[in-house]
């Protein structure tokens, strides 16, 4: 019942009713740009009173599932879906990376509830975005041209989210304390108010896309449901083995589970020209995102509460 959620929910409803509330493309890249930033900003201020010893082990698992689950999704799309390769590696490119909004979502839902969580785990974020596209991209190396390869694995690694989310953390690294004080009114106590904004314009993106899910077939329907529960899971239980306390195993568990629709879109778009983006933005942005907003979220943060 966060304004964040509710106002996703109105988004969402206002598109399926056929309202014409969007926002113009220029306020989407500043709102998207200002959370992304912002982000790496506060991680990087934790980042910097965190020792070698305490992320470590974190890092080591958020690599691990990065690299496991691109490749637990495409054999998956190929077998149990029966996807062409560059559809499956699509899909293994987006659920192997992970969401930022997701991530900030959780953070505010953590907030909410009273439940710490560990300062660096927008480190993992962005140590998150890339290793999985890597992956899926090698998985289809045999069907793609190598131009479109490496202007995919370009456009991945220099990516808007993946620079504003690891130059922020470095800046915030960096920078000195009392220094950083002096954005703290700009890019701290605005974030909630401008999460809202733009989890409202993700509601509208959301409920054009719930159109086709018709299309989408019962297999691309489960895997957007099913694909979380089980990557998150698997991202909580590596959370606790490694010593996250209940808020830092539940936003491991989140991130494992959510799928990129920032990120992975423009390197697959460069890379796999061929894959339909009604196959993997559909799955994404209109099937995981929104169950993970509202179900997903509460449901690993109470299997991290059980696992503890």
């Amino acid at each position: 019942m966060s304004p964040a959620v509710l106002a996703f929910a109105l988004g969402l409803m206002a598109t399926l009713a056929r309202s014409d509330l969007r926002f113009p493309d220029p306020v989407y890249v500043l709102l998207s740009t200002y959370l992304l930033f912002a982000l790496g900003l506060t991680g990087g201020s934790a980042l910097a009173d965190t020792t070698p010893s305490e992320i470590w082990a974190p890092v080591l698992a958020a690599l691990a599932l990065g690299v496991t689950i691109p490749v637990v999704i495409y054999f998956v799309s190929r077998r149990a879906g029966r996807l062409p390769v560059a559809d499956a590696a699509a899909l293994a490119a987006h659920y192997g990376s992970v969401s930022a909004v997701t991530f900030t979502a959780t953070l505010t839902f953590l907030r909410g509830i009273g439940v710490p969580s560990e300062g660096f785990m927008t480190a993992l974020v962005a140590i998150m975005e890339v290793p999985a596209i890597i992956v899926a991209f090698a998985l289809a190396a045999r069907s793609t041209s190598g131009s479109n390869l490496r202007r995919g694995l370009h456009d991945a690694i220099t990516g808007r989210s993946v620079v504003l989310l690891a130059g922020g953390l470095v800046i915030g690294a960096v920078a000195p304390a009392d220094r950083m004080q002096d954005v703290e009114p700009f890019f701290m106590d605005l974030f909630q108010g401008v999460l809202v904004l733009f989890l409202l314009e993700m509601g509208a993106t959301a409920g054009a896309r719930l159109r086709d899910v018709r299309q989408a077939g019962y297999f691309l329907v489960a895997l957007g449901v099913f694909a979380p529960l089980v990557n998150g899971a698997a991202g909580v239980v590596l959370g606790h083995l490694v010593g996250l306390s209940v808020g830092g195993a539940t936003v491991l568990g989140v991130l494992a589970a959510s799928a990129s629709y920032i990120a992975a879109p423009a390197a697959v778009r460069a890379a796999l020209p061929e894959a339909r983006p009604s196959i993997y933005v559909t799955a994404s942005l209109g099937i995981t995102f929104p169950f993970n907003l509202i179900f997903g979220i509460p449901i690993l943060y109470q299997f991290a509460l059980w696992m503890t």
